[in-house]
């Protein structure tokens, strides 16, 4: 199948310029005609002007928008790819659900909670290969930031626009994420398919285990990673990128938020997961990614382009061509086509 795209779209804004060139040519044609009747009757002026065309200066320039109009559409560069192909990959699909609530913004982990386990999962998806990623982020609420891909690249580049105004509803709701991740997932009951939940474990819903129940059901397992510390940190308050202080309750006092390790563990052991308290440089994630590579491969279609190739060449030389017949063109006819009146 050929594939179409512009290279550079923001010049067909220059086609728009065509109507205007248009409209000035017919003024000046329409003032030349008015001009020439003041000088005496038609019979006359066709004597005196036997060669005189005035078909051929509206051919010339005829010829120039065209050229003007190729040039536009080269500079445009359309881009074709000559068919997709569908590719048989073989691989698991991964979906990391990670919390970006306020709490995660606590530096008992540096830099931060949330910024240590982005880079932890940038590391994940460098190992993964021919599997495909997803990505749902959660606080109060939970949307998908990467529908499952094989494009990781585009993966990484997305995952490092996360931040703790991605989800605009604050809280940890845990049971959402993981709804949101099994709905990431096709409906084909696959043993291939796995969800990896990092979060500091502070839930303040109570759902998560019935969701936890839904994901068993499915045969799909829910991996844990639990990040931050015992002891708790305060949530720091940012203002232009610097901290002004901390978060405090309505009763003024600072809001210490601490790491649930109980909690992440149970969900992962309620459905056959593994559970990690985040450490190292890769969070654990390095051994969840070999408990998860344990499982059945599933055999998945994906299309892929073949290399777009530009176009401009062709137009840019039709551009030429036009140009080179409006120059070659005389404004005046042969003789040998005979004489015409002046105003036909």
């Amino acid at each position: 199948m050929e594939m179409i795209r512009y290279n550079n779209p923001e010049w067909a804004w220059l086609l728009l310029v065509v109507p205007v060139f248009v409209l000035i040519f017919m003024l000046s044609r329409y003032w030349r005609r008015k001009s020439l009747k003041r000088f005496g009757r038609e019979s006359i002026l066709m004597q005196m002007a036997p060669l005189a065309s005035e078909i051929r200066p509206w051919i010339k320039f005829s010829l120039l928008m065209l050229a003007f109009g190729m040039m536009v559409v080269a500079a445009i560069n359309p881009q074709t790819g000559s068919r997709m192909e569908e590719a048989r990959r073989e691989g698991v699909d991964i979906v990391v659900a990670l919390d970006v609530s306020r709490s995660m913004l606590a530096q008992d982990v540096r830099p931060s909670r949330l910024d240590r386990a982005k880079l932890a999962v940038n590391r994940l998806i460098d190992g993964l290969g021919q599997d495909r990623f997803g990505l749902v982020v959660f606080a109060g609420t939970a949307h998908t930031q990467i529908p499952l891909t094989t494009d990781l690249q585009a993966a990484k580049m997305l995952l490092q626009s996360v931040n703790t105004e991605t989800v605009s509803v604050q809280g940890t709701a845990i049971g959402k994420a993981i709804e949101r991740a099994l709905a990431s997932f096709p409906e084909n009951n696959s043993q291939s398919m796995a969800i990896i939940l990092i979060s500091d474990g502070e839930c303040h819903q109570d759902n998560r285990l019935e969701y936890a129940q839904l994901a068993t059901g499915k045969g799909i397992r829910i991996h844990t990673v639990g990040i931050g510390s015992h002891e708790g940190a305060p949530i720091p308050v940012f203002e232009n990128g610097n901290i002004t202080g901390f978060l405090r309750d309505n009763e003024g006092n600072t809001v210490i938020t601490r790491y649930d390790e109980q909690m992440m563990r149970q969900l992962a052991e309620a459905t056959g997961g593994v559970f990690r308290h985040g450490r190292g440089a890769d969070m654990g994630l390095d051994s969840i990614l070999e408990e998860i590579r344990a499982l059945e491969k599933e055999q998945y279609e994906t299309s892929i382009f073949v290399e777009y190739e530009s176009r401009f060449h062709y137009f840019a030389a039709l551009a030429v061509l036009l140009l080179i017949l409006e120059f070659i063109l005389r404004d005046r006819k042969n003789k040998w086509l005979g004489k015409i009146k002046i105003f036909d």
